[in-house]
């Protein structure tokens, strides 16, 4: 990759969502908004080759995305009249609302409540994450060719029904943050554990951004229990990303980190909002149950001084809110540890996830656990299969192949 594809690399997952906002926000339409950033895009592998890659790449990509949307438009002469009036526009704001980050308006604004909530979730990481269609249809655990015509359908809807995306009033905003905190939430995990095995396994800009609108969220309703405890949740998890890569380029599990080289300062931070959230004395939700999960992690210096007991009266609680098969599986792992592999394996063999690399990937550390050389393999080979993320599958490549010189399990 050259340096000038390194650039444009860069400005796609830095400058993505602010472009797209500002488009948004001056012509008042998502379509317009991302086709334009998009040709802009277009127009940047094109020209910063030659050219050179400008000073600043993210003026000079909203510059030239505002002159496509405008071409566009005036090409369009069906358009109604407020694209029209947007051609008139000199560039003044409309007025900001409760909220003054274009990213985080684009965000509210998207997870409208008159589309479903998928619809809205996958909308938004589409237009405020610049996650591609692949990258969302993993992270919903659905085919690419379905999650694709999801959107389709959602921006039809929007069309169709000429739903208004204005700014929303602060009276918007509760009706949208359950949407809102899931569409930051998956951001997160996308940055955390990158599904497209052509980009970095591990990605900081989609982490950072996620914290960053996330810490908004939480000063914009400071009431909201789950908006803190996502927070928490981020922050607890961001603070091992030093030392989940080897320098191999492989995963490294909970129990082999070097815990000394995760960040003690955002470990504080998150468990002083977990705190906060239980002094409340409110019933938690599903972030702050997952934040309060990693907060029993994170304070164990040691992964035997783990309180395993906790971790799975945790889950319990969790699956109250969300019994979904996935939540089992986490808890199957706590249980593993509390009451041995062969208890972990019961409960994960009766989940219908055989599309999940993360099934078959906890089956084969437990299988393995429990001398069962061949099904080990074998569950390894599914998992590394359908794991995206290039250093997950050198971990469980490095797993499987040590188990080469192994004969078969006791039955």
């Amino acid at each position: 990759m050259t340096d000038v594809d390194e650039a444009i690399t860069r400005a796609h997952g830095e400058e993505w969502a602010r472009v797209v906002a500002a488009l948004a926000r001056r012509f008042g339409d998502l379509d317009v908004a991302e086709e334009a950033a998009a040709d802009a895009f277009a127009a940047a592998v094109e020209r910063w080759p030659a050219d050179g890659v400008p000073p600043n790449p993210g003026g000079w990509l909203t510059t030239t995305a505002t002159r496509k949307a405008i071409d566009r438009l005036r090409r369009e002469a069906g358009r109604d009249g407020k694209h029209q009036q947007a051609l008139m526009l000199t560039g003044a704001p409309e007025p900001l609302g409760a909220v003054d980050d274009d990213r985080l308006r684009l965000l509210f604004t998207c997870c409208h409540p008159a589309l479903a909530m998928e619809t809205r979730v996958a909308l938004t990481l589409r237009m405020v994450g610049g996650l591609t269609v692949p990258e969302i249809a993993h992270a919903f655990l659905v085919q690419e060719s379905a999650m694709g015509r999801r959107i389709t359908r959602a921006k039809d809807k929007i069309r169709a029904a000429r739903i208004p995306y204005r700014v929303p009033s602060r009276d918007d905003l509760p009706d949208r943050i359950t949407g809102v905190l899931a569409v930051l939430y998956l951001i997160f995990n996308e940055g955390y554990l990158a599904s497209d095995p052509e980009k970095a396994p591990v990605r900081g800009d989609l982490t950072a951004e996620a914290i960053r609108l996330t810490r908004l969220v939480g000063e914009l309703m400071p009431a909201d229990g789950e908006a803190t405890g996502l927070l928490a949740l981020m922050l607890l998890t961001e603070a091992r990303r030093a030392a989940r890569v080897s320098a191999s380029g492989a995963l490294v599990p909970l129990d082999q980190q070097d815990r000394g080289a995760w960040d003690r300062e955002l470990i504080a931070e998150g468990h002083a909002l977990v705190r906060a959230r239980l002094a409340a004395g409110q019933a938690p939700g599903r972030y702050q149950i997952l934040a309060a999960i990693n907060a029993v992690h994170t304070d164990a210096r040691d992964i035997r001084d783990t309180d395993w007991s906790q971790v799975v009266a945790l889950y319990d609680q969790l699956l109250r809110l969300d019994p979904s098969p996935i939540v089992r599986l986490n808890r199957a792992i706590a249980v593993a540890e509390l009451d041995g592999a062969a208890a972990g394996l019961a409960e994960v063999d009766g989940l219908s996830l055989e599309g999940y690399h993360a099934f078959h990937a906890t089956r084969a550390e437990l299988l393995r656990r429990l001398g069962h050389g061949d099904q080990a393999r074998d569950a390894y080979d599914r998992a590394i299969g359908l794991a995206g993320n290039t250093a997950e599958q050198a971990y469980l490549s490095l797993r499987r192949d040590q188990l080469a010189g192994a004969g078969p399990g006791p039955a």
